[in-house]
C-alpha cells in the first residue's frame, strides 16, 4: 500500500512538473535574451515576457496547490471563491471562457479537489479553446465543456471512471485517477458523457456525510 501511494504521489509530481515546464522554460529563455540584449525596446519586450511567464507560473502553482496539495489547511471545508480564483488564474489567457455556477460559500475539501481536477480534465480536452461551465449544488458537481475541437484521452476517461489498471496509470491521467480515488472513498459515482462533437459533460455524486 505504501509503495502504491508513493507511486501515485510520483504521478502527481510528474504532472505538475510537466505543466510547469513551459512557463519556467519561458522565464529561462527571457533571462538569457535579457542578458545579451542592449536595445531598449527589445529589453522592454523581454521584461514583458518575463512578467507574463512569472504570472503564469504562479497561477499554475496556486491551482495545483489547491487541486493536488493541502491548501486550505486542516479544516474540513474550503471557500469556493478560492477555487474560482485559481481556475480564473489558470485560464487567464482567455482561450477558455469560464462559467461559474456554485452558490455555496464553502465545500468539503475533497469536493473542491474533485471539482478542480474535473475542470482541469475538461479544460485539457478543449484543445482549441471554448467554454467551461462549472456547477455544484449539495452533493452534485457538474462540468460542461464546449468547443470547436474536444478530445478526451481514453486513458483519462477510464481512470476517472475507475476502469484503469492502477499499475499502468501515466502522469497525464493522474488528475483523473485522483478524482476516482476521492469519489470511490466517499461512496460516490462519476459519469462521463459519450463522445459527442464539441461537447463533454461530467457529472459527479459525492456524498458529504
Amino acid at each position: 500500500m505504501a509503495s502504491r501511494s508513493a507511486d501515485f504521489a510520483s504521478l502527481l509530481c510528474s504532472r505538475l512538473c510537466h505543466d510547469m515546464l513551459s512557463p519556467i522554460g519561458a522565464l529561462n529563455n527571457g533571462l538569457e535574451l535579457l542578458a545579451d540584449e542592449t536595445d531598449p525596446e527589445m529589453r522592454a519586450k523581454c521584461m514583458e515576457l518575463l512578467a507574463d511567464s512569472a504570472k503564469a507560473s504562479a497561477n499554475k502553482l496556486k491551482f495545483f496547490r489547491l487541486a493536488f496539495g493541502a491548501a486550505g489547511g486542516f479544516g474540513e471545508h474550503v471557500a469556493t471563491d478560492d477555487a474560482r480564483a485559481v481556475l480564473e488564474g489558470l485560464y487567464e489567457s482567455g482561450k477558455i471562457q469560464l462559467g461559474w455556477m456554485v452558490a455555496e460559500p464553502t465545500l468539503p475539501k475533497n469536493a473542491i479537489k474533485v471539482l478542480l481536477n474535473l475542470a482541469l480534465i475538461a479544460g485539457d480536452a478543449l484543445v482549441r479553446g471554448g467554454r467551461l461551465d462549472i456547477g455544484a449544488e449539495g452533493s452534485e458537481i457538474v462540468i460542461r465543456a464546449e468547443g470547436p475541437r474536444l478530445i478526451l484521452d481514453p486513458e483519462i476517461r477510464n481512470a476517472a471512471l475507475g476502469e484503469a489498471d492502477a499499475d499502468l496509470i501515466s502522469p497525464r491521467a493522474a488528475a483523473a485517477w485522483l478524482v476516482h480515488l476521492l469519489i470511490a472513498e466517499a461512496g460516490g459515482k462519476v459519469q462521463i458523457s459519450e463522445p459527442e462533437p464539441g461537447m463533454l459533460m461530467i457529472g459527479v455524486n459525492l456524498p458529504q456525510g
